[in-house]
């Protein structure tokens, strides 16, 4: 199983980016998953996450900016950002669990968003 993630960029502070993180090489849907990100020298931070019930959990600092959400039918997992800030630039990866909550556990590589004064 592989998880990709996509979507990461440079924007202005203001602007929105759409980071997609699709499973591949399974027949299972995504359970429940997660986004987090890493800035050098920093602990990696958990952004978001959706339940396999569908509760969505977020950090204080993203909060009323950022959607978390999960298309079953296309296996992807996706976190819409809106009103950037430049201390949201760092690398943001994916964790999903699989079929269900004892399922499998993964980790994409990451995606690099920077966010421009």
């Amino acid at each position: 199983v592989q998880l990709q993630a996509s979507g990461g960029g440079l924007v202005q502070a203001g602007g929105s980016l759409r980071l997609s993180c699709a499973a591949s090489g399974t027949p299972f849907s995504i359970y429940a998953a997660s986004w987090y990100r890493q800035t050098p020298g920093k602990q990696r931070e958990l952004v978001a996450a959706i339940s396999g019930g569908g509760i969505t959990n977020y950090a204080d600092s993203v909060k009323g900016r950022f959607t978390i959400s999960r298309d079953n039918a296309k296996h992807t997992v996706s976190l819409q950002m809106n009103s950037l800030k430049p201390e949201d630039t760092a690398v943001y990866y994916c964790n999903a669990q699989m079929r269900h909550a004892l399922g499998p556990r993964y980790s994409g590589q990451g995606t690099q968003v920077t966010v421009s004064s």
